[in-house]
């Protein structure tokens, strides 16, 4: 059965946490240090009364740049208790990407870490602001107010320290404030166009697709929960921190996912729950050094985000030990629409998504669309009522742009994409946004990006370039401009030289005939 949650709002969720799980270990932090559930509230607290008293008042957004850890947990939960907006933002962008959606969410407050994966965040982001006037007047205000470097523990000491000049009881009142209906987070996707839009949560529908995700995967206090999914993404923001939230399992986050350290975590802590793509299951199971670890307290997987051969279902039975393999099927406006049930055969759950979960209703268009309609829907686009009204209809059906097909038991199979979006190592990539980084590219004349499988991320990116009269370009020149411009799972990893590409009658890039010709030709 689903989970049911009787707090409306994220503080109240994480004040029940303390009251009813109490001492039970709400963060194991792989880098040593370990909270209860009643000592995570009290964390959280210190954070909303320094955020108060650096003037943050309620409904203000405050962007959180950082990596899984401690701290982005703190610092969320902190920020939401504060009556404050989240703005999570990929820690895979470069300081223009940051920038863009940072200035779009007008967000008051900055939470970055300066040093992650080699990047200086910070200086990228100011670079970028210094490149735009434009985006460093628009962003000045998180830019310039507040950056809280979450690198080491002495600029975090400072940062809480200016809990002491707000009252407890003021924080407390903040808290209860908040609203069941007001805007929780905002999680920036891109679309199809190639420009992202920002999607807004409740309280409650967040909460809810969380509890309905802990429920259908059993979690209780007694669960340990390695989440390698960036907390940047609702699959490692709402299924993993607030999943755990309202069933008192334990977190356990890692920046970077590491087949061997994420091993010996699950020796070491007896991870329960490891959630994550197809990809990751592969890398595990074909690991070398797999038999020196020990393997055998893993009992939950949950995945999706790709196709999932049945032989790697049962390999994850068999191999890894896993007692229950679950598929779901959701995106960022719904987060979770449908599940699997424990019980189903491998069979069923490398072939479909699941059946309607967190209170959804699945229906297909006539032309085999995915729509989806429930409470738990987003409540819309940012700044973009017309991109709301083209989402979802007037009687309230999303339209996902994902066609699929229903069994007779309502389970759902996704068949096809209306978009051209492809999933790179579990992260959608819309080829549109490539495509027009590669347009600023001098010499390039027009491109056409598709995905095309790999053995390793599912899907990686082919570029398909046609240059101007009498200009020249290689492969290696192409990829390193992307680079410069993109997150790296949106780099083409492959690119073609072509003297036009292929167009029907209107004159429409046949994508289709790019991906299905052997090698692209």
């Amino acid at each position: 059965m689903e989970a049911t949650i009787a707090p409306a709002t994220i503080p109240a969720a994480l004040l029940r946490a303390a009251r009813e799980f109490g001492a039970a270990e709400a963060i194991a932090d792989p880098g040593g240090s370990r909270l209860s559930y009643a000592r995570l509230a009290e964390r959280a607290g210190e954070v909303a009364r320094a955020l108060i008293a650096e003037g943050i008042a309620a409904g203000d957004r405050v962007a959180l740049w950082c990596p899984n850890g401690l701290e982005w947990v703190l610092a969320a939960l902190g920020s939401l208790s504060a009556g404050a907006t989240l703005v999570p933002v990929s820690t895979r962008f470069t300081g223009a990407e940051a920038l863009d959606v940072i200035s779009r969410s007008g967000a008051r407050a900055l939470f970055v870490a300066e040093d992650f994966l080699g990047v200086d965040r910070l200086g990228a982001l100011r670079a970028a602001a210094v490149a735009s006037n434009a985006a460093a007047r628009d962003a000045g205000g998180a830019l310039a107010r507040l950056a809280l470097t979450v690198k080491t523990g002495k600029d975090w000491a400072d940062f809480t320290e200016r809990a002491v000049a707000t009252a407890p009881s003021s924080a407390v009142a903040r808290a209860a404030a908040v609203g069941a209906r007001d805007v929780s987070d905002i999680l920036f996707t891109s679309g199809t166009t190639g420009r992202s839009k920002g999607v807004m949560s409740s309280h409650r529908s967040a909460l809810a697709v969380a509890a309905a995700w802990a429920g259908l995967g059993g979690l209780t206090t007694g669960d340990r929960y390695l989440i390698v999914n960036p907390f940047f993404h609702s699959f490692g923001y709402k299924a993993g921190i607030l999943a755990c939230l309202v069933s008192g399992a334990a977190m356990v986050p890692v920046p970077v996912f590491d087949p061997v350290r994420a091993m010996a975590l699950i020796e070491e802590l007896r991870i329960t729950v490891l959630p994550g793509a197809p990809t990751m299951y592969q890398t595990l199971l074909d690991h070398p050094e797999r038999g020196r670890f020990d393997l055998s307290s893993l009992r939950l997987a949950v995945t999706g985000a790709a196709n999932v051969p049945a032989v790697l279902v049962e390999r994850m039975r068999d191999e890894l030990g896993f007692e229950v393999v679950l598929t779901a099927y959701g995106l960022t406006e719904a987060v979770v629409a449908t599940m699997c049930q424990p019980g189903d055969d491998p069979a069923t759950v490398a072939r479909t998504c699941g059946r309607a979960a967190a209170g959804f209703e699945v229906a297909l268009s006539g032309a085999g669309e995915v729509l989806l309609r429930g409470p738990n829907l987003m409540l819309g686009y940012l700044d973009d009522p017309a991109a709301t009204a083209a989402a979802i209809d007037a009687d309230g059906w999303l339209h996902t742009g994902d066609v699929g097909r229903l069994d007779a038991a309502g389970y759902l199979t996704i068949t096809d994409r209306l978009t051209d979006m492809y999933i790179c190592g579990g992260f959608n990539v819309y080829p549109a946004e490539v495509e027009q980084v590669l347009a600023r590219l001098d010499g390039v004349a027009e491109s056409a990006v598709v995905g095309v499988p790999d053995p390793r991320l599912g899907e990686v990116g082919r570029a398909f370039v046609v240059t101007r009269p009498g200009r020249a370009l290689d492969e290696a020149a192409v990829v390193a401009f992307c680079r410069q411009r993109l997150a790296n799972y949106k780099v083409p990893r492959q690119v073609e030289f072509r003297p036009a590409l292929p167009r029907n009658a209107s004159g429409k890039v046949l994508k289709r005939q790019l991906k299905e010709a052997p090698d692209g030709r």
